[in-house]
């Protein structure tokens, strides 16, 4: 199989917090943190999550014994955005190259937070071990290029050190901040300029306003200042990101409506959906399963 020109942006894990697998999140899907940017021959991942797993089964299928260079890119080190890492099946391959950037982990750094979680109080394999060839950086400059991809990274509003991304890709531009707390009413002055324009904002929106209220300062969002901030930035297509454990199928659709019925009542273009797994987006093009 030949790698697809153009990019495209694939899901693999849209949870927040803790994977949530059974009937009432088949939709959307349970899996934690991990969204796929495939720009020509480049792969960038963005975040470790539980949906890590079934990426790397994908690509080792489609590689076959074709050497696998990768580039993931971590928003923090919270478990939820690393736990899919042990489980990745292309890094107990010798024939895997994977860079690994992230700003620095708690305490000790990335590398230990990384590391950590293999050793064998928690994992019966241990980094140390692995047959691939893994490098790990802290962001020291927060402009960088992969490829053809140009990279902002951009301090987000989230307990430890946590960022988001911004991917200036010939196609098109993609935002992510999957951890992150807009200002009521999406009035972040460096917020909205980091992400204006944006042809996809891929966003935190883990709660309704009721839910919000009781959680503030949890270092998370809700629908209605997601909506907020897209509209005031000028973003084409907000993909409502990071869902609650606690929401299943039938509460996301209705986030959706909602979000829908705040653009329309502002009298936006703004498209909105809900992440889910399997989900791509061909930028430029339009989504697809």
């Amino acid at each position: 199989m030949g790698i697809k020109t153009g990019t495209r942006i694939t899901f693999w894990g849209v949870r927040g917090s803790i994977p949530t697998p059974g009937l009432g999140t088949v939709r959307y899907g349970g899996n934690t943190t991990c969204v796929e940017v495939r720009c020509g021959s480049d792969i960038i991942i963005l975040d470790a999550g539980t949906g890590l797993r079934k990426l790397g089964i994908s690509l080792l299928n489609e590689f076959k014994s074709r050497p696998l260079n990768l580039t993931l890119l971590l928003s923090h080190t919270h478990w939820d955005h690393i736990q899919g890492l042990p489980f990745f099946a292309p890094i107990y391959e010798s024939r895997c190259r994977l860079r690994i950037l992230g700003s620095e982990g708690a305490r000790k750094g990335l590398t230990a937070a990384l590391t950590g979680q293999m050793e064998s109080t928690y994992f019966p394999v241990p980094f140390s071990k692995l047959p691939s060839n893994i490098e790990i950086e802290e962001l020291k400059d927060f402009s960088f290029a992969i490829g053809p991809v140009l990279v902002r990274a951009h301090r987000a509003n989230h307990p430890g050190v946590t960022v988001g991304y911004r991917l200036f890709t010939p196609d098109g531009i993609v935002a992510f901040f999957p951890d992150t707390e807009p200002l009521k009413g999406g009035d972040d002055r460096d917020m909205l300029d980091f992400v204006s324009g944006v042809d996809v904002l891929i966003l935190d929106s883990q709660y309704d306003r009721k839910e919000y209220v009781k959680h503030v300062g949890w270092g998370h969002g809700c629908v209605d200042d997601s909506v907020a901030l897209a509209l005031k930035a000028g973003v084409k297509k907000l993909i409502l990101f990071h869902h609650d454990p606690d929401h299943d199928d039938k509460r996301l659709d209705a986030f959706v409506k909602y979000a829908r019925s705040l653009v329309k009542k502002a009298k936006g273009t703004l498209k909105v959906e809900a992440a889910r797994e399997g989900m791509t987006i061909e930028l430029g093009g339009k989504s697809g399963k």
